[in-house]
């Protein structure tokens, strides 16, 4: 493979800000924000390389793709964007992790029974030009010129009208996107660098608190283990919050050990299917999902995203301790639930 722009690239990076940018002097694209694999397509003929935002290559666990990007992609590129896989007409991230699996024979069995799809949103080289200093307004003209969607490999929709991608903001919530991306058309490529704009979907919901994981570094809380009540009455673990300071991890060791105190004797993780398990990561098999225990009596209010299926995508966002709520009125029925909106009329959006 020999193309100018050559492999591991750092993906482009965005910026969490709370509303759309709009007054930037040399403009704005808005696109959807899309939940997959951050994914840097190399083509040179039939030499295809999949690159993934830790340089690692996806290559060998996404043979359909790579047959994908040949019929849709220019001879010689390399173009940046999303592997995604939709069922039902929402992204499935659950489904895409599956795909990460070691045995080749898997991996061909999951290719046909889950296939994914390729989003393309930034062009980085074509032919024998290397882009990444090239504006992205004129990137994206590139972009849309050379690339043929098909079934499996389709381009992003983008729009500078701002009220639009408010609109889209709201509706496509309902696939699975989880916001917008605002770029800047003046902006070059620049690798591993927060240059771009994500407003994301920020909501709050009332926790049960049943246990916490103990951080990396030592004996200081690393997380804490998020429960609701369903309808039968068991409390199923939805997430985790995490991201405290170091003295706030300190902190809350002190603030949990009363709920320690005979967390072990019934505790309804122990003998659920519901609970967070201590099974390996399926990201690092190294990694020890054990939890401490803690008596289902502390309420928290959290700032989520969006759920992916009955646990928050991402990590939820410590706000305050809700010493008012009583444990068994966190439900399920205090969650926001988007309205629907298919994949296919997000790809079909001008």
């Amino acid at each position: 493979m020999r193309l100018p722009v050559m492999p591991p690239v750092k993906p482009m990076l965005a910026k969490s800000v709370k509303d759309m940018p709009t007054a930037l002097d040399e403009g704005v694209l808005y696109e959807p924000k899309w939940d997959g694999f951050r994914c840097i397509v190399f083509r040179d003929g039939d030499e295809v390389e999949l690159g993934s935002r830790n340089e690692r290559p996806l290559t060998r666990y996404f043979p359909d793709v790579v047959a994908a990007v040949k019929e849709a992609l220019p001879q010689r590129c390399v173009v940046d964007g999303e592997i995604v896989i939709a069922r039902d007409g929402r992204l499935d991230f659950e489904s895409l992790q599956l795909r990460l699996h070691p045995a080749e024979s898997r991996v061909r069995k999951l290719a046909t029974e889950i296939p994914a799809e390729f989003v393309a949103f930034d062009l980085l080289a074509l032919d024998d030009e290397d882009l990444t200093q090239t504006p992205f307004g004129e990137r994206r003209s590139l972009l849309e010129r050379e690339v043929a969607p098909t079934a499996s490999v389709h381009l992003t929709p983008a729009t500078r009208d701002v009220d639009l991608a408010r609109q889209w903001f709201t509706q496509f919530e309902g696939a699975g996107l989880d916001g917008i991306v605002a770029k800047p058309l003046s902006l070059p490529y620049r690798q591993d660098e927060r240059v771009m704009f994500k407003v994301k979907h920020e909501r709050t919901a009332d926790c049960v608190v049943a246990g916490f994981r103990h951080h990396k570094s030592g004996s200081v809380v690393g997380s804490l283990l998020l429960g609701l009540y369903d309808d039968d009455g068991s409390l199923r673990h939805v997430g985790v919050a995490a991201s405290f300071t170091m003295a706030r991890r300190k902190e809350l060791l002190d603030e949990l050990a009363p709920f320690r105190d005979g967390a072990e004797t019934n505790h309804p993780w122990y003998s659920s299917e519901w609970g967070p398990g201590g099974s390996p990561s399926r990201w690092n098999a190294g990694k020890d999902l054990s939890f401490e225990p803690l008596r289902p009596e502390l309420v928290v209010e959290v700032a989520y995203d969006y759920m992916e299926g009955s646990r928050f995508r991402h990590t939820a966002q410590f706000r305050r301790w809700r010493p008012d709520r009583d444990p068994r009125t966190c439900t399920f029925d205090q969650l926001e639930r988007p309205l629907d909106y298919a994949i296919s009329d997000i790809l079909d959006s001008p």
